[in-house]
């Protein structure tokens, strides 16, 4: 790799996902506590109904996808073969008809990736403007982005926005740096620094503590809002997190980011992702040590 190479950032797109939300919210364009079915009626009779935007953002829903349903969605997705049932599946069929169960919304903390994906569809449908042309105008020309990023697509055009974009590095932390500025750069405003403080100081502790990663943090007092992974314990920050070792760590009260791209083997290398937690006050010891 070199500075002008991209590379999938996998579900670190959530959190920009969360950003380019925030934006709409700013603007008047999205509501986080409408029924996802306000915007899309074909759902109205999944798992999906009664789920609102925010339990989107904040993985909250009930949705659960058995191993029928999970196939069904990573063949709509266009990342994997389809199975020989399921010819010309896409993202919008899989969810007009899933079998996916449900639980009651509002809930514990349950990874989903295909609620990130139902969020890109209600935002197209909200703005009328495809996700891809909203990220560009609202978010990666106005931060000062200096290569293109790209999103990868299924079948039929719809935004795997759950963890299909891609960036080069310089880029992914010109991201963190914008949230350590407010939202802002330069005089204007990008990201409404009421989102950026709603991500920082909101979300439901217990329902982190009741979710499924609590175990894999051993214990740390964290949340999860609105894409980003919130830590309370020292040293504070939010972080954005995608499987094979991506991440972005965003210390808003020191000023710090650190952004980091990687091609681990295993989607979920457990040992790597505690040195890299264990090293995070440590880079931010030595960063930030007088002189």
């Amino acid at each position: 790799m070199t500075a002008d190479t991209p590379h999938i950032v996998m579900s670190v797109s959530k959190s920009i996902v969360g950003l380019v939300t925030g934006i709409l919210v700013g603007r008047g364009q999205l509501d986080p506590d409408a029924e996802v079915t306000d915007l899309v009626p074909e759902i109205a009779q999944t798992a999906y109904r009664g789920a609102t935007l925010r339990h989107l953002l904040d993985m909250r829903t009930g949705v659960v996808l058995d191993e029928h349903a999970l196939r069904a969605y990573n063949a709509a997705t266009g990342w994997e073969p389809a199975a020989a049932d399921a010819p010309g599946a896409d993202l919008h069929a899989f969810f007009a008809t899933t079998t996916a169960t449900a639980t009651p919304h509002g809930g514990p903390f349950r990874y989903v990736s295909a609620n990130t994906d139902l969020l890109g569809w209600a935002i197209e449908r909200a703005t009328g403007q495809r996700f891809a042309v909203l990220a560009s105008d609202l978010l990666w020309k106005p931060m000062g982005a200096e290569h293109p990023a790209s999103i990868t697509v299924d079948r039929r055009g719809a935004p795997r926005c759950t963890g299909g974009l891609s960036m080069t590095l310089r880029d992914l932390a010109r991201m963190g740096q914008l949230i350590v500025q407010g939202g802002r750069r330069g005089d204007r405003a990008i990201v409404p620094a009421s989102w950026l403080d709603d991500v920082a100081s909101h979300g439901d502790a217990q329902a982190w503590n009741d979710g499924e990663f609590a175990a894999a943090f051993r214990g740390r007092a964290m949340r999860y809002r609105s894409g980003w992974y919130v830590i309370d314990d020292e040293p504070r920050m939010v972080f954005a997190m995608g499987i094979h070792g991506q991440h972005l760590f965003v210390d808003r009260a020191s000023r710090l980011v650190i952004a980091k791209l990687s091609s681990q083997g295993p989607a979920l290398d457990h040992r790597a992702l505690a040195l890299t937690h264990q090293a995070l006050p440590e880079l931010r010891r030595c960063l930030l040590a007088p002189r």
